[in-house]
């Protein structure tokens, strides 16, 4: 428990010890991943629906997009020789649903 939450305060000022894997769940690359998603859902959903779709068609437009974005990432990321990382794409979806109920919360 003391580990956990020296881990959870250490994360923000320094990122993940040095032992954890490359390819962590927690740390800055996650925390961007998932900062880019809930924007890009909160922001297409938007514009969507100041172009007059509906908020079904806006959240699921705006969803797809979203989806695509991470997925390209990973896309460019195995291009230039990096591991395709589904973490990363979790940390999308969490940023995506996220948005979405806050979506949902302020404007109905």
């Amino acid at each position: 428990m003391e580990f956990a939450f020296a881990f959870t305060l250490a994360l923000p000022f320094g990122g993940a010890p040095q032992h954890a894997p490359a390819d962590s769940w927690f740390g800055r690359d996650k925390l961007n991943h998932f900062v880019v998603s809930f924007v890009a859902q909160g922001v297409g959903h938007a514009v969507l629906r100041d172009r007059g779709l509906e908020y079904r068609e806006a959240a699921w437009t705006a969803a797809a997009f979203t989806a695509a974005l991470g997925l390209s990432k990973e896309a460019w990321d195995v291009r230039r020789g990096r591991a395709f990382s589904f973490r990363d794409l979790a940390a999308d979806a969490a940023g995506a649903g996220t948005a979405a109920v806050v979506i949902r919360q302020v404007a109905p």
